[in-house]
């Protein structure tokens, strides 16, 4: 049985990679902080899994390189995913010391611990759209596109890539970067945009909220399903050569865009509850994104199946309780399909 270490397995894209790795016959081991309140709702539904007897969480932090080279030393693991960080744009403005270290420092730490114990884990390193500058000449944004990130975020995500091509160069390490474009799902965490806009159309509804304040509402995003693209990323450490790929689906939508279909499948007039606050506006904004993954389908035979509107439908449908998230019947006829 191959053994994975996931850090950040308590976000949206940790939780489905767990599961995904679990149901493929892995002994997964997930880095969780202290807090108190513990939240780990994201896993909840598959710590009690049968099968879930293989998966162990083991407390630590991506800024305390002691705990991390405990971990790494038990466990010892074929495969390492990094996904921990501070990723949020906006709160990357407020705290930017904190996403320096926990978001660029700690994948050194991580690489570090890995040289020095002698490990030969192959590591996946998330890297972000965030890297691009947003210029829309440049755009679809691919692997050869020049990085000039807007804000505190992207520069840390510029220099976990940029230490992860040093180690890879520098000793022979296994290490891919995979530049996603945004992803989102019903476990988006409820800060970011696109789980924002549902989760606040429920309120409405339920009576709860008048109004929904958001910010730039021009800003242009490539959006897939999360659950396809952590798909990617394990696909990505079973090539025989690293190699960083970009992910995406190819097509770019505004977040008025999102807030219009959203609204249109509640049965909700956007112009009739939605306000604009300084308060969501960022000191930098990327203006648009679109990724070019072509040398993914490539490589790796991946294409994504949800494209924008399959996506907010399938989000705003949980939010309303019309139906659950999909992810166990498209990875089933995903397995299907490659058996």
């Amino acid at each position: 049985m191959k053994v994975a270490f996931i850090t950040g397995i308590t976000g949206q894209d940790g939780s489905y990679l767990a599961e995904y790795l679990i149901r493929k016959g892995y002994i997964v081991h997930g880095l969780i902080r202290r807090t108190s309140y513990m939240i780990r709702t994201r896993i909840d539904h598959f710590i009690n899994w049968p099968h879930s007897k293989n998966m162990f969480l083991h407390y630590g932090d991506m800024t305390d390189p002691v705990s991390i080279q405990n971990i790494l030393g038990k466990v010892r693991p074929d495969e390492i995913y990094n996904l921990a960080a501070q990723s949020h744009v906006k709160i990357s403005y407020e705290t930017p010391v904190y996403t320096a270290e926990t978001t660029g420092l700690g994948l050194l730490y991580l690489l570090e611990t890995v040289r020095s114990l002698g490990l030969k884990s192959k590591i996946y390193q998330a890297s972000t759209s965030e890297l691009f500058s947003g210029d829309k000449s440049e755009a679809p944004q691919n692997e050869a596109t020049r990085f000039h990130p807007k804000n505190p975020y992207g520069v840390s995500k510029l220099y976990s890539a940029e230490i992860a091509r040093i180690y890879k160069e520098s000793y022979g390490m296994f290490i891919v970067n995979g530049i996603l474009f945004n992803h989102e799902s019903p476990r988006r965490g409820e800060n970011f945009v696109t789980r924002k806009i549902t989760l606040d159309i429920k309120k409405v509804i339920d009576g709860k909220k008048d109004y929904i304040y958001l910010g730039n509402l021009d800003a242009q995003r490539d959006w897939g399903y999360a659950p396809e693209y952590v798909e990617a990323m394990w696909m990505m450490l079973q090539q025989e050569e690293p190699i960083d790929l970009v992910i995406s689906t190819g097509e770019t939508h505004s977040v008025r865009d999102f807030l219009q279909e959203a609204c249109d499948l509640a049965g909700l007039d956007p112009e009739a509850i939605v306000k604009i606050h300084e308060l969501y506006k960022r000191p930098n904004e990327v203006d648009y994104l679109c990724g070019d993954s072509t040398k993914a389908k490539t490589i790796l035979g991946w294409a994504p199946k949800v494209k924008f509107r399959e996506l907010v439908k399938i989000m705003i449908n949980f939010e309303l309780g019309r139906s659950p998230d999909p992810y166990e019947q498209i990875w089933d006829q995903n397995q299907q399909e490659n058996s």
